[in-house]
């Protein structure tokens, strides 16, 4: 999956000059291949990327991947986001290099900060487990509900569930109700715990209710611990 989701991401960084995008669209790998290396001579972090690209494909050139490695590493030096997600990515995982955890949190937090989403989804994770940085869960909310409000989906699906264990109810319960319009059935128990422990009791009947319905046998008991026939 990891190898999909890297070349999928490479592949978004074709676009170096509209001569040599024109080519690999055309098929021309060849043509492509020597424009991007012309490119990427001057110093254009896109063409970099997408020379990577086609050297870990083999696309108009021999596969190469010790070449491939050069040149994503060019542009992600050269302040490429995408480049500095594949690469940070690439360490994370040990695909194509040497696994080095602190090299993949280095390049996937300046991605993140460049505002690459799935860096700040992946970034998030790294706090979380303390993969390669400090765990920090605060730190973690934080680029989850930037991914989120960028449209991320795991980030959406995980940011409310960050905020109930970091006790911030009301920033919870907004993505939570946002998962649960969705269809996330699972979040209907989570909802109705928050407004149980925030004693709203009409939101935590209507919560309880609904994952009573989903067959929930914990939200049964919740509905006895809360005493929501008594409210």
């Amino acid at each position: 999956m990891k190898k999909i989701l890297i070349s999928l991401s490479l592949a978004l960084s074709l676009y170096g000059s509209q001569a040599a995008l024109d080519a690999f669209k055309q098929g021309d790998y060849k043509t492509a291949y020597s424009l991007y290396l012309k490119e990427s001579n001057k110093g254009n972090a896109n063409s970099q990327n997408a020379l990577s690209y086609l050297y870990f494909n083999g696309l108009g050139v021999d596969k190469n991947i010790k070449d491939g490695i050069k040149w994503i590493t060019e542009a992600a030096n050269n302040n490429s986001k995408i480049a500095q997600y594949d690469l940070g990515m690439m360490y994370l995982s040990g695909y194509n290099i040497q696994k080095d955890i602190k090299k993949a949190a280095n390049l996937i937090e300046k991605a993140a900060k460049a505002g690459h989403f799935d860096a700040q989804y992946n970034l998030a994770l790294m706090y979380y487990n303390g993969d390669g940085v400090d765990q920090n869960t605060t730190k973690t909310a934080q680029l989850l509900e930037s991914a989120a409000k960028g449209g991320h989906p795991r980030a959406i699906e995980n940011i409310g569930k960050i905020y109930m264990q970091l006790i911030k109810y009301k920033k919870a319960a907004y993505w939570l109700e946002k998962n649960a319009n969705a269809g996330d059935k699972k979040a209907y128990y989570f909802l109705a715990e928050i407004y149980c422990e925030e004693e709203d009791f009409k939101k935590a009947k209507l919560w309880t209710t609904k994952s009573i319905e989903t067959g929930n046998e914990d939200a049964k008991k919740l509905w006895k611990s809360c005493d929501l026939d008594n409210h």
